[in-house]
């Protein structure tokens, strides 16, 4: 009997730890609304209006970004990543930014370099409210120039 129990809560523990795993990663679908009063923006460029849609399927997330920075025009575009940490090309303006992906628990860990005049490299970390209303983005900027900016975004109904 007792070698039953043994092999019996093998694959019950291993069941447990991926639910577990599985309950870490937060539901970030949705319509995000840049809230430009909460954010800071270092010393990097200064979003006026962002707009996030963001779906994501395991593993695949696409990010559709409509922005209008403080210089120039209003743009969207896809950011598309692999959060199985597969690296990633997207366009933005124009630039080639290349993208690694990955969950650090319930955070999503987006780690990128942007290839334009000069090269820039952003390590980008996600986390959601305990009550899954605000998205909260900390970016980490180095190689043209180096800031940090802190971006809050507001689920939309």
């Amino acid at each position: 009997m007792a070698g039953r129990i043994r092999f019996t809560a093998i694959p019950l523990a291993i069941l447990a730890l991926a639910m577990l795993e599985a309950q870490t990663k937060p539901n970030i679908n949705g319509v995000w609304k840049m809230d430009p009063a909460k954010s800071d923006f270092g010393s990097g460029p200064v979003s006026e209006s962002r707009l996030d849609k963001i779906s994501y399927h395991e593993p695949d997330l696409k990010d559709t970004i409509t922005q209008k920075l403080q210089r120039g025009a209003e743009n969207t575009y896809d950011m598309i990543y692999s959060t199985d940490g597969k690296e990633t090309t997207n366009k933005v303006r124009g630039n080639t930014v290349n993208s690694t992906a990955r969950w650090d628990g319930s955070v999503l860990v987006v780690d990128s370099t942007v290839h334009a005049l000069r090269e820039q490299k952003m390590l980008d970390r996600y986390t959601l409210s305990s009550d899954g209303k605000t998205l909260t983005l900390l970016r980490h900027m180095t190689g043209h120039f180096d800031t940090d900016q802190k971006i809050i975004f507001e689920k939309q109904e």
